[in-house]
């Protein structure tokens, strides 16, 4: 298994379908959260209700977090 799978983010599927099945702009795909890149593919008819990975919990959230954490400005480093 993967680390992305382990994380319950497929980024290279996510990526397949979202800039190529539902067409969207790179900025407007990274702009999107993947609660909103999902309910976007459900409405597409291109993922099941329901189907898609859980909802990140509050302790995996603290781990990317800690992993990844902002620089002082605000923005990702």
């Amino acid at each position: 298994m993967t680390t992305e799978a382990r994380a319950g983010l497929a980024w290279a599927e996510m990526m397949r379908l979202g800039l190529g099945a539902l067409r969207l702009p790179p900025d407007v795909f990274w702009a999107m959260t993947p609660g909103e890149l999902r309910l976007a593919l459900e409405g597409a008819g291109l993922l099941a209700p329901g189907s898609g990975p859980t909802w990140m919990d509050r302790r995996t959230l603290d781990g990317l977090m800690a992993r990844f954490p902002d620089d002082s400005k605000g923005s990702m480093g």
